[in-house]
């Protein structure tokens, strides 16, 4: 018989976090749901522009200023802000490459024939 193997119990506690509630206001009845990663070198700033609905971004690594709508803050890995789907712009200030998944809602398109 084979020994019975143990986990180790730091690495075996299961671990639910919320990050963020957000009451949204779908942009139509036809909704889709985009999920993208995207990486910024180090030094990268975006041009401005915008996005085709709000939602949450979660930053994966790295340090990033982000001005929206008029408004600038820099958020760090772990952390979770909406983006308005307002003009905006994101810069990677942090020493290395930095990391972001965009979580957006947006009217469906129709379908051409």
């Amino acid at each position: 018989m084979s020994p019975l193997v143990q986990a180790d119990e730091s690495a075996s506690k299961f671990s639910r976090e919320l990050l963020m509630t957000k009451p949204v206001t779908l942009p139509s009845k036809d909704v889709e749901s985009h999920v993208m990663r995207v990486r910024f070198p180090k030094g990268y700033k975006t041009p401005s522009h915008t996005h085709e609905g709000p939602g949450p971004r979660y930053v994966v690594m790295g340090k990033l200023k982000v001005v929206d709508d008029g408004q600038t803050k820099v958020y760090s890995q772990g952390e979770v802000f909406w983006e308005t789907g307002a003009e905006m712009t994101v810069e990677n200030v942090g020493k290395g490459e930095a990391e972001i998944i965009i979580f957006e809602l947006a009217a469906a398109k129709t379908a051409k024939h």
